[in-house]
């Protein structure tokens, strides 16, 4: 009797258990939910044209050039196509007066043999730009790093130093957007030519 007991209970146990399972319904996950995800990279994109700053009208660089005279060299290949250009190229006699663009402090004085040649960097008030001038054939007298400039003040004199070619005279401009503890030689190059020719206040 006790026998049969137990074997009846079994049973009905056993039917629970079956019942039971047939209620779990086992979903399958998203395989790669279990995976650890790094963080997403949220550094920001550097500036470019046409983004979120703006910039007053330069002053032409070059003394005695016209805004109508000035072409834009962005983007030309160089060095038989192994760069684009990334500045403005103004062509003037040699010895003819450069000037500043805009406002700022001489950051740098620099030769670059293979490269700008005798160039000038001009950093603005604001530390968010700086102004590139290559190839010049000697800076002016009395300018030196730390110095304060005015738009329109003496930097130098055209040249034809570093790769410009000899008698090729012009001044190569640029200017890169920059963060405020970037090093003058970083920086986001940005096209000149509009803020030259006057064709916008900004990009």
């Amino acid at each position: 009797m006790l026998k049969r007991l137990t074997i009846g209970v079994a049973a009905i146990l056993l039917l629970a258990l079956v019942g039971l399972a047939s209620m779990i319904r086992i979903v399958p996950g998203d395989p790669e939910a279990s995976v650890a995800r790094p963080a997403a990279q949220t550094a920001e994109a550097p500036p470019a044209a046409g983004g979120n700053w703006t910039h007053p009208l330069l002053v032409v660089p070059v003394q005695g050039v016209q805004r109508s005279q000035i072409v834009d060299t962005w983007g030309q290949a160089r060095a038989n196509g192994a760069r684009t250009h990334q500045a403005n190229d103004i062509m003037a006699p040699g010895g003819t007066p450069v000037i500043a663009a805009a406002p700022g402090v001489i950051e740098k004085l620099f030769y670059s043999e293979g490269g700008g040649g005798i160039t000038l960097y001009v950093r603005s008030p604001d530390r968010q730009w700086c102004y590139y001038y290559a190839h010049l054939q000697r800076y002016a007298p009395g300018v030196v790093e730390g110095m304060q400039v005015k738009a329109g003040e003496l930097l130098g004199y055209v040249g034809d130093t570093g790769n410009a070619g000899t008698g090729n005279f012009h001044l190569h401009f640029a200017m890169s957007h920059m963060e405020p503890a970037e090093s003058w030689w970083k920086g986001q190059p940005v096209n000149p030519y509009p803020l030259l020719a006057g064709r916008r206040s900004a990009p």
